[in-house]
Order: structure tokens, then C-alpha cells, then sequence
């Protein structure tokens, strides 16, 4: 009987569709996730989707961090789905770290049907003042300040809003990241001229207003100015809505220190909130996360403590810029890591004991212009409670204020045990630093 040889199989090995993949998806702060991924054990896979149009140094920089860099258009459904495909069953978790670029991540969402992530609808929500002021109203008014929706700059226009709005007021257009174009305006004349901004440099935002939201031009969201401290609360929701909090942060701003200008200047962590306003905080944090009908995805939440209660400013479907490390420091929480169990159905870990005080200062140069000197660099380094120093802009770069676009010139965190040794070193970086433009 003879014997015949059975060719060898084609067919592909099996995959193992174990759901083992993390997708970070945009930019992300590499150095906080490369921390991050060295003090926590994980039997997870991190990976990265980023734009085709990235450059790429900054690309070779993530394939440092990430197990795997995937790029594709994000204004292309068949990109997206060639990029993903590969891996698409193994994805456990998505999520993104990036304000400027959260569109990619609506886009990515409708590619991945059966992981947890947010709906698109609360995203746009979350990322559109406009739309997000409206949700506010309506689910509860007596936490947003009043507000109008305005196209131009008519004289009608303006009439409208000293009709239905009170002095002082805020412009803010819509769907722009951190203070760009946000203008207190306390008169007619102010008003006038920070519309009249905000329409002139539309054409730079184009691009922005028409992949995001369908818009030739951007709409501008006036909304009367509240006054009070500013604090902000991030943490995490369920798929079933339900929202875990950490602890209020007290932030300080720069118009509170003598800029015309609305940038987060120092966070202190903890606050010096007592139970009752923490509370109270608390609830107003549950209200707004449940108006946009966020799921399954951390939230950074800025308010304000007014006479009249606490006022939601605005919301993010994502980290707050410093909390991994503040939050850290101060309490051992891992945002991360509760921001990624949150999406696979897992409860948060959330410890309550203080270790310690933490404060982040975003220093800011005084004047517009072109550096021309750096004084006290050198001096920070005798300062007990620094952790770390980035300096963003040398001598020689041109320095902006934030609300036309500018970046911090100097970034520092800083930890202390002691609250009053950490508030003391604060007072020696400000009588030492000096940017000179």
C-alpha cells in the first residue's frame, strides 16, 4: 500500500484573539506614559494610532514608549480601517490624552464597535462650548452662566447681547483648545474688538471648525463672566454612569495675578476645601457628566465657587493636563490606570490618605515679544521642593499670551510633604524667575 505525503497546510496560523491591546489614539504626553508604564506591571500591549501627517520625529519618538506606532488619515474611514484591521479583535481598551486632537478619537470610535469608549455624540458635546453649554442649561441651569450663541459682528449682533447678557461677559469660540481667543470683556468697545478677533483669525482655525463640526467659520459662545475661585475635579464614569471623583484641585489663574489673560498659572493639590463644599462640588461634577452623557472615559471638570453655588466652566473627555502626576504624589491615585480599568469594566482605585502637597506653576512671560533673557534658571535647582522643570521656549523665541495662542514659557511640579514649606518655595520661584522680553 503505497503511502502519500500530505502537503503542508496554507492556511494562516491561528491568531490569538485575546484582547490584550491598550490604543492610545493621537498625541500623548510620552514621558508621563513612559513613568507611568515603568512604575505599574501590566501584561497589556500599548499602542499608538497617530496621524499620517505627523511629523516624524515625533513618531520615532512614541515607537520609544509604545510597543507598536500604527499611523492613518483620520479624515479617511478606509484608512482607519486598513490601520486597525490587523489587531482590531486584541483592542481591550481606547482612549486618547489629547485636547487638540480629541476628533481623532471620535473618528477612531465608530472603527471599534465592540470595545467600551464613549459615543461620538458626547464627545462632540464635551469638545463644542456651544453645544456643551446648551446640554448644561438643560439639564440644569443652575450650573452654567447665561449665555449666547452669535455668528458675527454686526451692530445687531452686539446690541442683542447687551440686551440679554450683563457686563462683564466672555467670548469663546467654539471647539479651540485652552485659552486661544477667550477675551473678558467688561464694555461695549472690548466686546467689539475681541468679535471682531476671533472672526479675523477664523481662516487659521478653518480646517479645524470643517472636519469637526461641518462649519465654514466658527461659532463664538458669549456667556456672562462668573466670578469666584476656580477648582477643577477629574475622575472616571461607568458604563452605567456612575462617576467616582478625586479629590478637588485649587486652581489659580493668571488674571489673578495681574494678566489680562485666562491661563491655568498654579494647581495645589490638596485643596482647602472642607467636606461640605467638596460635596457640593461633587454633585455639580455628577450633574455635568451625566448632561453630555459621558461613559466609559476619564473627565477633567473646571468650576467655580460663587455665591450662587458652584458653576461648571467647562469639561474634557480626558485626563487634565499635570493630574497623572499631581494625583500621584498626593494620593497615590493612578489616573491611567483607573482611566483604562474604567473602560474594561473594572471598578477605579481610588486611595483617600495624603501623602503630600503638589503644586504645578505654568509661568508666562509678561510681555509679548521675542525672549531676550532667562534670569533665575539656575537658582530653581536649590529649591527643595521641585520634582521637575521644563523649560518650552529659550532665548531668542517669540512669547505669546495664551489667549492668542501662546505657550508657558517655564512648567514646574513641585511636591512637598509640608503645605507651608511648598507655598514658601512657591514665593522663592516668583522672586526668582525673570523672563525679560
Amino acid at each position: 500500500m503505497a503511502i502519500t505525503k500530505t502537503k503542508a497546510s496554507n492556511k494562516p496560523k491561528q491568531v490569538s484573539t485575546k484582547k490584550k491591546i491598550v490604543l492610545f489614539v493621537g498625541p500623548v504626553p510620552l514621558k508621563a506614559i513612559q513613568k507611568w508604564k515603568e512604575s505599574e506591571p501590566h501584561t497589556w500591549l500599548f499602542y499608538n494610532l497617530q496621524s499620517t501627517k505627523q511629523k516624524k520625529v515625533k513618531i520615532e519618538e512614541a515607537r520609544k514608549v509604545f510597543d507598536k506606532v500604527i499611523q492613518c488619515s483620520f479624515s479617511s474611514d478606509d484608512s482607519i480601517t486598513r490601520a486597525l484591521l490587523p489587531f482590531r479583535d486584541q483592542i481591550a481598551a481606547i482612549t486618547s490624552r489629547s485636547e487638540a486632537k480629541m476628533w481623532y478619537f471620535k473618528r477612531t470610535i465608530p472603527h471599534v464597535p465592540y470595545v467600551k469608549a464613549p459615543t461620538e455624540s458626547s464627545l462632540l458635546w464635551a469638545t463644542d462650548k456651544i453645544e456643551m453649554r446648551k446640554r448644561l442649561s438643560a439639564y440644569d441651569s443652575t450650573i452654567t452662566p447665561k449665555f449666547m450663541v452669535v455668528r458675527d459682528t454686526s451692530e445687531g449682533v452686539v446690541n442683542e447681547i447687551e440686551k440679554k447678557l450683563t457686563y462683564p461677559v466672555m467670548v469663546k469660540p467654539t471647539g479651540l483648545v485652552s485659552s486661544i481667543l477667550v477675551t473678558n470683556c467688561y464694555h461695549r468697545d472690548e466686546l467689539e474688538a475681541a468679535l471682531e478677533a476671533v472672526y479675523k483669525k477664523a481662516g487659521i482655525f478653518h480646517k479645524i471648525y470643517k472636519e469637526f463640526y461641518h462649519e465654514d467659520t466658527p461659532q463664538v459662545l458669549v456667556e456672562e463672566l462668573m466670578d469666584g475661585e476656580m477648582y477643577s475635579i477629574d475622575g472616571v464614569v461607568n458604563g452605567k454612569g456612575r462617576v467616582t471623583c478625586y479629590p478637588p484641585v485649587h486652581v489659580k489663574t493668571g488674571k489673578q495675578i495681574g494678566f489680562d489673560d485666562y491661563f491655568g498659572y498654579q494647581r495645589l493639590l490638596p485643596s482647602l476645601l472642607n467636606e461640605k463644599s467638596i460635596h457640593r462640588a461633587e454633585d455639580a461634577t455628577k450633574k455635568a457628566v451625566h448632561a453630555i452623557g459621558l461613559r466609559y472615559t476619564p473627565f477633567h471638570i473646571e468650576l467655580l465657587k460663587t455665591e450662587d453655588g458652584w458653576k461648571i466652566i467647562e469639561l474634557g473627555p480626558r485626563i487634565g493636563g499635570y493630574r497623572q502626576a499631581m494625583y500621584k504624589m498626593s494620593y497615590n491615585i493612578d489616573c491611567t490606570t483607573n482611566d483604562i480599568r474604567t473602560r474594561m469594566m473594572k471598578k477605579p482605585e481610588v486611595p483617600k490618605r495624603v501623602k503630600g502637597h503638589t503644586a504645578v506653576l505654568n509661568i508666562f512671560s509678561r510681555k509679548e515679544g521675542r525672549i531676550s533673557q532667562i534670569k533665575g534658571i539656575i537658582k530653581l535647582s536649590t529649591i527643595s521642593s521641585i520634582v521637575s522643570i521644563q523649560q518650552t521656549k529659550k532665548v531668542g523665541d517669540i512669547v505669546k499670551f495664551a489667549k492668542n495662542g501662546g505657550k508657558s514659557v517655564i512648567n514646574i511640579t513641585m511636591f512637598n510633604v509640608d503645605r507651608s514649606e511648598l507655598l514658601a518655595d512657591i514665593r522663592r520661584i516668583e522672586n526668582s524667575l525673570s523672563i525679560e522680553v
